[in-house]
């Protein structure tokens, strides 16, 4: 790790006001993924300034039903909060899913939104890596692609985004709270994280010198849920996941008819993937198993598999069926619905890829 310059401020301003003059600076919050890459060699920022100690720690439930998260609050703390427990939980889930437990008493809500791709190549300095030296090659196009996109990828990254909690924040409407030399602004979360396209090296639309300072939820869904699936239980990033929230109409139809779905996908793109085909499909549709596997085929027209993940179709076409049947308590299929979707997991019975989490 090299040498670098350390500095503590009291106020989110002075923060901003140091990072902005200085183009090899750095926030330093939890430190989870940043001090990881500087020990791997991939990060080396000149000064680091740390804004752990800033008062932006509290889960506020506002007068309108908006619920506001300060960028310091602790994954830990806002998974175990009670009112994201009972009014969002699709983020508790995703947010007890992610990493270990130590880890979410450390990293925070802001710097989860900030966490890099977990993809081998880039990780390795010895390998070429447009996110992390442009200009260099994807190395993952012709390499290791299990982990990798099946959705908005470019010739320059197919790297996919890590975060849990994004997934669900995506679903849920959410906003990022951002503090720049030029003052407030509020960026919907759909709207933060870019697509690689020829600029894989950023990851959102931040400026140098932008600082979180909240996330801002709209009054809660009727009924969320996230779910994960992964090559194990425990410290695996997903290789499919789905959030989604859903309001049925309440005239008593069986099957109810979806009122407003609102659905995002990790594990698949370079950002959280919104779902914008797939609730297209949906609003205005009787929640039915049929419908449900009519909306994930709408959103995945535009699938491209690389080689090793192929998978990830049937993936993403369950395990969305299944967690909007379950928010909409209808009926699991028989075994023959499935079709050739593997209903076992994408290599047949026993592969632990179908391994879900829905804590």
């Amino acid at each position: 790790m090299i040498p670098f310059d350390y500095r503590r401020v009291e106020d989110a301003a002075s923060a901003v006001a140091l990072v902005s003059a200085d183009p090899n600076a750095a926030f330093l919050a939890g430190g989870t993924n940043l001090v990881d890459r500087m020990k791997l060699g991939i990060a080396s920022p000149a000064l680091l300034v740390d804004v752990s100690r800033l008062p932006l720690d509290t889960v506020d439930v506002l007068d309108d039903g908006r619920v506001r998260i300060g960028t310091n609050v602790r994954n830990a703390d806002l998974a175990a909060n009670t009112h994201i427990r009972r009014r969002y939980s699709a983020l508790s889930s995703a947010l007890l899913s992610g990493a270990s437990g130590q880890l979410r008493n450390l990293a925070t809500t802001g710097g989860n939104l900030l966490q890099r791709t977990r993809c081998v190549y880039f990780q390795d300095p010895t390998t070429p890596c447009n996110k992390r030296e442009p200009g260099t090659g994807c190395s993952a196009v012709d390499g290791y692609t299990r982990y990798h996109a099946i959705l908005g990828a470019s010739e320059d990254c197919v790297a996919t985004h890590p975060s849990d909690m994004a997934v669900a924040l995506a679903a849920l409407d959410a906003a990022v709270v951002v503090l720049g030399p030029a003052g407030e602004r509020i960026i919907p979360l759909s709207d933060f994280h870019r697509l690689p396209g020829n600029e894989p090296q950023r990851d959102t639309v931040l400026e140098h010198g932008e600082l979180i300072t909240a996330v801002e939820l709209p009054p809660a869904p009727a009924r969320s849920a996230y779910r994960k699936v992964r090559d194990r239980a425990s410290y695996a990033f997903a290789l499919v996941s789905v959030a989604a929230a859903l309001e049925l109409e309440d005239d008593g139809a069986n099957p109810p008819v979806i009122r407003d779905v609102r659905i995002a996908l990790g594990g698949v793109a370079h950002k959280p993937w919104r779902a914008l085909q797939a609730e297209a499909a949906l609003r205005g549709a009787e929640a039915t198993e049929e419908n449900f596997r009519a909306a994930a085929d709408a959103e995945l027209a535009a699938a491209e598999p690389l080689r090793e993940n192929g998978f990830k179709i049937p993936m993403v076409r369950n395990t969305l069926a299944a967690v909007l049947r379950d928010l909409a308590g209808a009926p699991a299929p028989d075994a023959s619905a499935a079709g050739t979707d593997h209903p076992e997991g994408p290599d047949g019975p026993g592969d632990t890829g179908w391994e879900e989490l829905d804590s």
